[in-house]
């Protein structure tokens, strides 16, 4: 459903909630209505810390939108240019849900809810996070099921990995630490861009 004129010039509130993670690893964010959904993903990139070293898809509504180029995404289904995509043009008044998944392998589903559609404020530069939960998980440690072993055995001296989980994760590494200012540090370089990914995709 193709949004109203004035929703290209809003603001939309996310609330971006990592699936089957508990505790709960969230954002909220505020994004400009006309960024692409190729944009959409750098912020959500740098919002949670993921490092743009695999391929990713979202879904809105049944539709699939990533990058045309990337062979294997759609599993037989159409897949539309998320450059071509406008997050004002694919979500809002009836769409209030939709999903983005990076990383196939690992399986990361981030269900962002649209909580939001709001005037934009004088002075105040977008995309930016306005609050969240916990760390980001690595790359590469095995989806929302080996994340939850890792801080298991982060948790407990006496579990039989957790010497080598610690020195896996970082030693100053602190999986419950969120700093909203730090996270909007990182997405300063993204703001004033609209239509193109600030990174090339992953392949």
């Amino acid at each position: 459903m193709a949004a109203k004129a004035s929703d290209a010039g809003s603001i939309y509130r996310l609330k971006v909630t990592l699936r089957d993670i508990r505790p709960p690893v969230w954002r909220r964010i505020e994004v400009p209505g006309e960024l692409t959904l190729a944009a959409l993903h750098d912020v959500l990139q740098t919002a949670f810390g993921w490092t743009e070293s695999h391929l990713h898809q979202f879904d809105v509504d049944g539709a699939l939108f990533a990058v045309p180029i990337a062979d294997g995404l759609g599993w037989g289904r159409e897949v539309e240019d998320e450059v071509r995509a406008r997050l004002c043009d694919v979500v809002g008044k009836r769409v209030k849900k939709f999903t983005y998944e990076y990383d196939f392998g690992d399986g990361w589903e981030h269900v962002i809810a649209v909580e939001a559609i709001v005037p934009a404020e004088p002075g105040s530069a977008y995309p930016r996070c306005l609050a969240g939960r916990r760390a980001g998980p690595p790359e590469d440690c095995g989806g929302p099921w080996g994340y939850a072993e890792l801080l298991a055995a982060v948790a407990d001296p006496d579990h039989p990995d957790h010497e080598d989980m610690c020195d896996w994760l970082g030693g100053g590494s602190d999986p419950g630490a969120f700093d909203v200012d730090a996270v909007n540090a990182s997405l300063a370089p993204l703001r004033g861009r609209r239509r193109q990914p600030l990174r090339r995709p992953a392949r």
